[in-house]
């Protein structure tokens, strides 16, 4: 067999294996908790509060392992299913092309609170009317399969994913219906006219039971055909994953290597005063001056390119932000970053995505350095406030700024979504996560699991702990790779209001209009794609009015209200909005600044609160001391853990000021000025926040960690 195929076998093979546990589940959960144990991992089957699931469905046992998680760690649970269940067929090596669901999705059936009695018992007899279908499609299996199907269809936690859990039990059986799958067998390039014809509508709900055994026998019949190099279910999925991964029309300078960095946002002037837009907009490009400085990719520093230019202009001039402009165009703009288009300071005249690497075209009379982009907007609108002089500038340090522009946008957003560049978002999972946030194992999977619970959590601790870095890399983690379409960001602050957030009435030329708010945007997105989750993060958040900012949305945020059900009129225009079910909310709050007021009741009760603490002593944080290999930067490290013991024994203080380790990070080597620096400028202007009453106390600490690097 096909090794791409060969997860067919094992997985058909354990189906079998599992439906002989359909009345005996206790002992089956028995048999699971051995199998993640053996394979050195969490058990994932739990009940919110994390008491052990009592009860278990099949298609939740294919969901642990179909997800957001490393090969090596499927391989390592698959060859423990196998010892387990005495799986003859091999063990799978190749997963691409199995479809997954979302980290936080992973199972088919609500927490005990909110499913129904017999929920569970429903998808075991699904399983095993599925199974019975496959192996004899009489009139009598076909009827009892559609009634599992329609009861099962109607419970919660079950959308698409049903097709999904029917395709791993029985693959040649019956069709997957993901978004992926969805897009390929509706397109005629990829199904017989007919076909596409017949299903067209398809993405308009989830078929009942006679619905989608027609679409699978009518797909049975069209794979058939000769002309497809597609001619059974998993075929064809993995067909539809591979197109999905990489357009064959699409040159390999219009796709994001799985290595980049997730996605940066820039504002930049075509030209002086945009003279040059017009031509780069129709060429689908975008260019920066100083022609006399040769192909950019020459030059191995900022420095280089700045002496150079010294060279070939007047010599007297710095340059300095010249070179650095250059160098930014060529190396540091990636393919999938969002440009804006200013004129001037105070006009916005385009938005665009980069699809291509630097190009030097000297064939070009003027602006030879140049990138490829498919330019998404064209107009003119106010810009929000006062634009940077400078011709390029990277804006997304500044996030509250970027979600201003990109509300600019939003009247055209859904129409645009479908036309934009598709851009390849690359993989990221837990052991991602873990490797870059100084967090352990154990901790985030609570963290998840609060996450999932209430939908709303408040990463709280003191500056340094990690927590905005933490909170992107979280929602990541969960969807399984860098989708920063997914998610949003805003921050706090004493200004911030309902208009901003919500909706409220502008200035125009002609009087007022109605604009909507970061977060209404992004709620619809989330409505729009249901079966992705979404991830809308606020950073300080205890530094706004949070009951006045959201309005009456504070009952709407409730994983109880949330969905259409629960839809109300918004204050401004009776327009009707819900809060969708695939929205999650991460807050960042500092539990250190004395100078805010704790967050009322009303909107605490919301949220789950998870403190953020120093990640000194995780084992990512331990590798990346040991990777530094600095005596100095170990002593110091030893202090600051010490030091903390001290500051959360202070009745005047606690835990939740402790020095976080982000202050430390992100560097490849330690030498005494940069260490120096950290403690002088970073870690002492905070201990005197701490003992501002103290001097004495104050001096010891300083000086006690300068000492060390001396």
């Amino acid at each position: 067999m096909d090794k791409r195929f060969q997860w067919t076998s094992f997985y058909m093979e354990l189906a079998s294996a599992l439906l002989k546990y359909k009345n005996n589940r206790s002992e089956l959960i028995g048999i699971l908790k051995t199998i993640f144990s053996d394979a050195e991992m969490n058990f994932p089957f739990k009940e919110k509060g994390k008491e052990v699931y009592e009860d278990i469905c099949p298609f939740t046992v294919f969901g642990s392992f179909n997800k957001g998680i490393t090969n090596a760690n499927r391989i390592a649970l698959l060859e423990q299913f196998a010892k387990q269940f005495s799986i003859k067929a091999a063990v799978p090596t190749e997963f691409d092309g199995i479809p997954v669901v979302m980290n936080l999705s992973a199972w088919f059936f609500a927490y005990k609170e909110n499913r129904g009695e017999h929920d569970i018992d429903n998808l075991w007899e699904l399983l095993e009317k599925a199974i019975a279908y496959s192996d004899e499609a009489s009139a009598d299996n076909k009827n009892a399969f559609i009634t599992a199907y329609d009861t099962v269809s109607k419970q919660k936690m079950i959308k698409w994913n049903i097709t999904m859990g029917l395709y791993w039990v029985r693959p040649y059986t019956f069709i997957n219906l993901d978004s992926t799958n969805r897009a390929f067998i509706t397109d005629v390039d990829n199904m017989p006219h007919y076909f596409t014809t017949i299903f067209s509508d398809i993405n308009k709900g989830i078929p009942d039971g006679t619905s989608y055994l027609f679409m699978c026998e009518q797909a049975k019949n069209a794979l058939k055909q000769k002309e497809y190099e597609y001619h059974s279910f998993p075929e064809l999925s993995y067909c539809a994953w591979k197109n999905n991964q990489e357009t064959p029309d699409e040159p390999a300078t219009n796709r994001v290597d799985s290595n980049v960095k997730e996605i940066d946002y820039w504002i930049y002037s075509p030209g002086d005063n945009a003279c040059m837009w017009d031509e780069f907009y129709n060429l689908g490009i975008m260019g920066i001056g100083w022609d006399d400085v040769t192909d950019l990719k020459e030059f191995t520093s900022k420095e280089e390119i700045k002496d150079y230019m010294k060279k070939v202009y007047d010599p007297s001039y710095s340059y300095k932000n010249n070179a650095h402009c250059l160098w930014q165009f060529a190396n540091e703009i990636k393919i999938g970053d969002v440009i804006f288009v200013k004129k001037g300071m105070h006009k916005i005249i385009g938005k665009g995505v980069v699809t291509s690497e630097y190009i030097y075209d000297s064939a070009r009379e003027t602006y030879k350095h140049i990138r490829k982009v498919e330019w998404t907007n064209k107009g003119e609108w106010e810009h929000p406030g006062q634009a940077v002089m400078k011709t390029l500038t990277c804006i997304s340090p500044y996030p509250d700024y970027v979600q201003r522009l990109l509300s600019l946008f939003a009247e055209d957003i859904l129409e645009e979504t479908s036309e934009q560049i598709e851009i390849k978002y690359p993989p990221y999972t837990k052991d991602d996560f873990l490797n870059k946030v100084y967090m352990d194992e154990d901790t985030y999977n609570t963290l998840t699991e609060l996450l999932e619970a209430k939908y709303n959590v408040i990463l709280q601790g003191a500056p340094g702990v990690g927590k905005t870095f933490a909170a992107k890399r979280l929602a990541y983690s969960i969807m399984g790779q860098k989708d920063t379409s997914r998610v949003a960001m805003v921050q706090f602050h004493q200004s911030y209001s309902y208009e901003d957030f919500i909706e409220g009435y502008r200035p125009t030329e002609n009087g007022f209009t109605i604009k909507k708010g970061s977060f209404y945007k992004f709620c619809k997105l989330a409505e729009d794609d249901d079966e992705n989750d979404y991830f809308f993060i606020i950073d300080e958040i205890n530094r706004g009015n949070m009951s006045k900012i959201f309005g009456e949305l504070l009952m709407l945020i409730e994983k109880d209200y949330r969905g259409e059900k629960h839809q109300i009129r918004l204050a401004y225009n009776d327009e009707y909005f819900f809060v969708p079910e695939n929205l999650y909310i991460i807050g960042m709050m500092n539990t250190a600044d004395r100078s805010l007021a704790m967050i009322d009741y009303a909107l605490r009760r919301r949220f789950s609160f998870f403190d953020m603490v120093p990640g000194f002593d995780s084992d990512g944080f331990k590798k990346y001391q040991e990777n530094l290999d600095c005596d100095a930067f170990n002593r110091v490290i030893d202090a600051i853990k010490a030091l903390n013991v001290e500051i959360a024994k202070d009745d005047s203080l606690g835990k939740g000021f402790c020095i976080g380790h982000s202050y430390f990070c992100n560097q490849e080597s330690i030498d005494d000025m940069w260490l120096g620096n950290v403690i002088e400028y970073d870690i002492a202007p905070m201990l005197r926040e701490y003992w501002f009453d103290n001097d004495k106390k104050f001096k010891e600490e300083t000086d006690k960690l300068l000492s060390l690097i001396k």
